[in-house]
């Protein structure tokens, strides 16, 4: 005797399997680190109230994006290991399109170069540049010493 499958099992389903996953999908953290800016955080917080988010839309957690229905449930969450975590993990710089040209070779400044370097941490594109200028000088320092022997 077979075993019959049951009814009303999502998994194998992949439109609804879809369907949920993208009803869970908050922002990324590139627009979150958009959203930290002070005048688009000050936007946020001070929103008017509205009946369709949790607690008015009065309780927000800018770092998360989320609604919380009062002062204490927000007070809980920032104790919270998933509100740490998203907070160190918007830390670290978004990729801009200029780096990720950077990374794959791509050149877009048409042989034009900074006469200062930009202060700031440094970034993946910065990080090419010092490295492509340690290479031609050792390069160069190469061919000085195979020309004196």
């Amino acid at each position: 005797m077979t075993r019959v499958r049951r009814k009303r099992m999502h998994c194998n389903n992949k439109e609804l399997h879809q369907k949920y996953k993208s009803k869970r999908r908050t922002k990324d953290l590139d627009q979150i680190q958009e959203d930290l800016k002070p005048e688009n955080k000050q936007r946020l917080l001070s929103i008017p109230e509205d009946e369709d988010l949790p607690g008015l839309g009065q309780h927000y957690c800018v770092e998360c994006s989320r609604y919380y229905i009062d002062e204490r449930a927000l007070g809980e969450h920032n104790r919270g290991r998933e509100h740490k975590r998203r907070v160190r993990d918007l830390k670290v710089p978004a990729y801009t399109q200029k780096e990720a040209e950077a990374a794959v070779g791509l050149v877009t400044d048409n042989g034009r170069t900074l006469s200062t370097p930009v202060a700031g941490p440094l970034s993946l594109l910065a990080l090419k540049q010092k490295n492509d200028i340690v290479a031609a000088a050792k390069a160069s320092s190469a061919d000085r010493t195979m020309d004196t022997e």
